[in-house]
C-alpha cells in the first residue's frame, strides 16, 4: 500500500480545498485530492457569481439581513457577519489571482466591477465572469495550486475514509484525524495520505436525488466520511433545489444561472405564455429560491406539465447573448435560441445547505479534521441558500481554517504508524450491476419522497427503503473488491440516511424543508443535529 506523508492533506480541489491549500503552502507541505480531475467539481459549474457588498449605497448590514432572510432565521447571526464582512478581501484576493471579473463602466472608483443581482438580494453585489464565474475562479486556482513548490495535486483519488486515531498502531481513543485512505481510480490500489492537519472539502450531496444541478461527484463523500469518523452532522434536511435546470431529456443537469431572472428573464407557463412567480410572492422572479422552486412544483403537478418557460426573449438581443454567452451557445446547440424563445425548465437538487458542524475556524468536533465549503453547516445559510453566497463561503472558510492550522501547527501532534488497509476482502463479484441498481433506486425514492414538498408518510417509506439499502450495501462492502462505485454508493446510503432522519426530526416547514403535515413555522428556529 503507498503511503503519502504531508503536513497537511486537503480532500477537494475546488475553491474551499484550494483556497486551503495556497494560504498554506508558503509554511507547509500539501496533498491535495481530487476525485476525478481536478477541475471536475461543483466550483467549475457555478455560473451566476459571488456575493459581496462593493456598490455605493450597499451595506454589510444589508446582506446580512438577506442572508438571514433568505434562511428562515435558522442562520448563525455571527457566521454571517463573518462571511459578509470578509467577502470584499475575498474578492480582491481572487482578482489578485487573475480571475477576470467582468469590469464596471470606469466612471468612478466605486464601479470598478460589474455587478449583478440575483434572487433574494436587495442591492446589486455579484460579481462575475459572464456567466461562467465558477469555473474562471478554478482555472485560476489551479493555476496558482499547481505552480506551488508546496502543493502537490493527486487526481482520480476517491476517498474511502478518514484514518483516525482507530486506525493507529496505538488506539488513542481521542477520535484524531490523520488523514485519509483512498483508492486510485487508475489503478485500483489503496493508499494513504496522511498529515497534522486534513482539510475536508469535498462538496455536497445533490447527487442522492434523480435530478440535479451538479457534477456525478457530489455524492458526499465528505459528510458520510466525517459521519463514521465521530463528526455531528446539522441540518440535512434543507436541501436547495435550483429552480431553473434545463429541461432535456439527454442533457439532465445544466442550470440556467440565477442571474438571468435578476436580469429580467419571467417564469411563464408553457400552455399560455402568463407568469405566474406574482401569484406566489410580491417579489416575483426574485423571491428566494425555496419559494420560487415550490411555485414551479405546484404549477408543474397543477396543470400536469414536464416543464415551465424562463423567458428572456423580450430583452435584446445583444443584451442577452453579452450577460449569457455560455448558455446561449450551449442551447443554441440544442435547438433552443434564447433571444427568441423560451427555455423549458424544472427544478433540479442543487445545494446541500446542511453538513459537518464547523465553527469559525473551520474546526469540526474531531482534533486535526478542518472542514469548508459545502460539505459544512456552518451557520451562514440557514434553512435555505441565498444566491451567490455559495463560493463565498468557500474562500472564507477555506481561508480560516488555513489560518488556524497555521497558528496552531507546532502543537499539532504527527501522526502515528498507521496500519495498513485490509485487503483480505473478495477481489472479484459478478455483483456490481446491484451497485448501479441501488444507485438508482436511491436517487428514485429520494426524488419521488424526499423532494421539493414532503409528508411523513413519503418520509418514513423512504426510511424503510434506506434501511433495507444499508443492510444490502454493508453486505457488498465487507464482501466485495473496493471500487469507486460501490465507495460512492456506500456513502449516497449513509447521506440519504442522514437527510430521511433530519426531515422526519422537523416537525415544521422552515425554507427549504416544506412538509404538508406541518405546513406552519415554529416561532424558534432550532438546528437538527444528529449525533453519532
Amino acid at each position: 500500500m503507498a503511503e503519502h506523508s504531508f503536513d497537511v492533506v486537503v480532500i477537494g480541489s475546488g475553491a474551499a480545498g484550494l483556497t486551503a491549500a495556497l494560504n498554506l503552502a508558503d509554511r507547509f507541505r500539501v496533498g491535495v485530492l481530487a476525485k476525478a480531475g481536478i477541475s471536475d467539481g461543483s466550483t467549475a459549474w457555478a455560473q451566476g457569481g459571488i456575493a459581496a457588498v462593493l456598490e455605493p449605497g450597499d451595506t454589510f448590514e444589508s446582506h446580512i439581513e438577506d442572508t438571514m432572510v433568505a434562511g428562515a432565521g435558522l442562520n448563525d447571526r455571527k457566521a454571517v457577519e463573518f462571511v459578509v464582512e470578509h467577502a470584499p478581501l475575498a474578492i480582491e484576493k481572487l482578482a489578485a489571482l487573475g480571475v477576470p471579473f467582468n469590469p464596471g463602466s470606469r466612471e468612478s472608483e466605486d464601479d470598478r466591477w460589474h455587478l449583478t443581482r440575483e434572487g433574494g438580494h436587495s442591492h446589486r453585489r455579484i460579481v462575475h465572469v459572464d456567466d461562467a464565474t465558477g469555473q474562471a475562479v478554478q482555472i485560476a486556482l489551479e493555476k496558482a495550486a499547481s505552480a506551488h513548490p508546496n502543493i502537490t495535486l493527486f487526481p482520480d483519488r476517491a476517498a474511502i475514509d478518514l484514518v483516525t486515531s482507530r486506525h493507529g498502531e496505538r488506539y488513542s481513543g481521542d477520535g484524531h484525524v490523520w488523514g485519509v485512505y483512498s483508492v486510485d481510480r487508475k489503478t485500483g490500489e489503496i493508499e494513504t495520505f496522511t498529515g497534522r492537519a486534513t482539510v475536508l472539502a469535498s462538496g455536497g450531496a445533490s447527487r442522492a436525488y434523480l435530478f440535479s444541478t451538479s457534477p456525478k461527484g457530489a455524492t458526499g463523500d465528505g459528510i458520510a466520511m466525517a459521519w463514521r469518523a465521530g463528526c455531528r452532522i446539522s441540518n440535512m434536511e434543507f436541501m436547495q433545489f435550483h429552480p431553473t435546470c434545463l429541461y432535456n431529456l439527454e442533457v439532465k443537469n445544466f442550470l440556467i444561472t440565477e442571474a438571468m431572472r435578476g436580469e429580467g428573464g419571467q417564469l411563464k407557463l408553457p400552455t399560455n405564455g402568463r407568469r405566474f412567480m406574482p401569484r406566489f410572492d410580491k417579489r416575483a422572479e426574485l423571491a428566494p429560491r425555496d419559494i420560487v422552486a415550490r411555485a414551479i412544483d405546484h404549477e408543474i403537478k397543477r396543470l400536469g406539465l414536464d416543464y415551465v418557460h424562463l423567458d428572456i426573449s423580450h430583452k435584446d438581443p445583444d443584451f442577452v447573448i453579452g450577460h449569457f454567452p455560455t448558455i446561449h451557445a450551449k442551447l443554441l446547440g440544442l435547438g433552443i435560441d434564447i433571444t427568441r424563445e423560451p427555455i423549458p425548465i424544472v427544478p433540479a437538487a442543487h445545494y446541500t445547505c446542511g453538513g459537518v458542524m464547523v465553527d469559525l475556524d473551520g474546526r469540526t468536533d474531531l482534533p486535526g479534521l478542518y472542514a469548508a465549503g459545502e460539505v459544512t453547516q456552518s451557520g451562514l445559510h440557514g434553512a435555505n441558500r441565498l444566491a451567490s453566497n455559495s463560493l463565498l463561503e468557500c474562500f472564507v472558510f477555506g481561508d480560516a481554517a488555513a489560518e488556524h492550522i497555521k497558528a496552531n501547527f507546532d502543537d499539532m501532534p504527527a501522526p502515528p504508524p498507521i496500519r495498513p488497509w485490509d485487503e483480505s476482502r473478495v477481489t472479484d463479484s459478478d455483483e456490481e450491476v446491484i451497485v448501479q441498481h441501488n444507485w438508482r433506486e436511491i436517487r428514485r425514492f429520494m426524488w419521488d419522497y424526499v423532494g421539493i414538498v414532503r409528508t411523513t408518510k413519503r418520509l418514513e417509506r423512504a426510511a424503510h427503503r434506506v434501511a433495507l439499502l444499508r443492510q444490502e450495501v454493508a453486505d457488498y462492502y465487507g464482501n466485495f473488491r473496493v471500487t469507486p462505485d460501490l465507495i460512492e454508493l456506500r456513502n449516497l446510503v449513509d447521506v440519504a440516511d442522514l437527510i430521511v432522519r433530519s426531515a422526519l426530526h422537523r416537525k415544521e416547514s422552515r425554507g427549504l424543508h416544506y412538509t404538508l403535515d406541518y405546513p406552519d413555522t415554529l416561532d424558534e428556529a432550532k438546528d437538527t443535529i444528529l449525533v453519532p
